[in-house]
């Protein structure tokens, strides 16, 4: 990211900031699930980050493998940690959802079943880095690109199988204030992604996170 551009990350993520909590409550509450509803405002952004994460920490481990890039190896670390974090936002957020709009917290349905497997794979990366030893930036490396070639199925599962998860069109659908919502949470957290890359690609990655490359 170039410096002109970092600080337009950083005035976009304060504007998302101070206007998400108006916009979730403007939010039509939904007819069945009442106030419990909004957690899609947290949970679906949240979703959305992880899978842009992965596929973020699989394409510069890829780049790493092929050039042995630095800067690659720091973008992919900070895009598995941020793979990491939103999964497990998501993970958190989803039975609390879950419980309310289809009575149960858990299903092994596949996107959830996929969703918990590629934040496994983002977990297990930033270990492999930590506690592999030499090679360990190669075999997490792998791992990354493992992960990301999931982020596909993750995204068409609800289209190919019968699950639980309402299909990928049902965002363009909703009302302009819920999609509105939901785009400016979007961005809101996203924002990390592109801030925690550049610091990343410009600051070695013992000052960012004690962690041996």
């Amino acid at each position: 990211m170039s410096p002109r551009t970092f600080p337009l990350v950083i005035v976009a993520a304060i504007a998302g900031f101070m206007a998400a909590p108006f916009l979730i409550t403007a939010a039509p509450y939904e007819s069945t699930m009442g106030l419990v509803q909004k957690i899609f405002y947290f949970h679906a952004p949240s979703g959305m980050v992880m899978l842009v994460s992965a596929i973020v920490c699989g394409v510069a481990s890829a780049i790493y493998l092929w050039r042995g890039a630095p800067a690659a190896d720091r973008v992919a670390m900070a895009a598995a940690e941020l793979t990491a974090l939103f999964g497990l936002i998501v993970i958190v957020t989803g039975p609390l959802w879950a419980r309310k709009a289809w009575g149960i917290w858990w299903d092994w349905e596949p996107r959830l079943t996929m969703s918990f497997v590629g934040w496994l794979i983002s977990v297990s990366y930033l270990f492999v880095r930590k506690y592999a030893g030499p090679g360990s930036d190669k075999l997490g490396a792998a791992l990354a690109i493992f992960g990301s070639v999931n982020v596909p199925f993750i995204y068409v599962s609800v289209n190919v199988w019968r699950t639980m998860h309402p299909k990928t069109t049902v965002v363009p659908t909703l009302r302009p204030t819920a999609n509105a919502c939901t785009w400016v949470s979007q961005v809101y957290l996203a924002s990390p992604v592109s801030k925690s890359g550049a610091l990343r690609s410009v600051i070695p990655a013992a000052v960012v996170w004690p962690m041996p490359l």
